[in-house]
């Protein structure tokens, strides 16, 4: 069994979660079951799908999982801009989360591609 602990997409995928819960904290109470809710889901989902992957038996059934893990990420990239041009997010918030969502893929990106080969 993999210990999801020992990967960096993982760490960042956590922090990125983390950085989410806090900026939408702020956001209009009528964006509750929206957007604050959507961005809230993919980003608890990155992580989520690294330790279900990671508790897999099979190579096939963790690249899976990290496959999902991925989209979410990339889902919540597009929710982390729209959430920026409607005014939700200041710039620099909108900077740190976009930085740490494209980090958090890439690297999820490298694992996969890694397994994959």
């Amino acid at each position: 069994m993999r210990d999801h602990k020992k990967l960096r997409a993982f760490e960042l995928a956590d922090e990125l979660a983390l950085a989410v819960y806090r900026a939408t904290r702020t956001f209009p109470r009528e964006e509750q079951f929206g957007l604050t809710s959507q961005m809230r889901r993919a980003a608890v989902s990155t992580p989520s799908n690294i330790v279900e992957g990671c508790a897999r038996h099979s190579e096939r059934d963790y690249v899976h999982f990290l496959d999902i893990a991925y989209g979410s990420c990339r889902e919540l990239e597009y929710q982390i801009s729209l959430s920026y041009r409607l005014g939700y997010l200041a710039g620099d918030a909108h900077a740190s989360l976009a930085a740490a969502c494209e980090e958090t893929s890439k690297v999820l990106n490298g694992l996969i591609r890694s397994l994959r080969s």
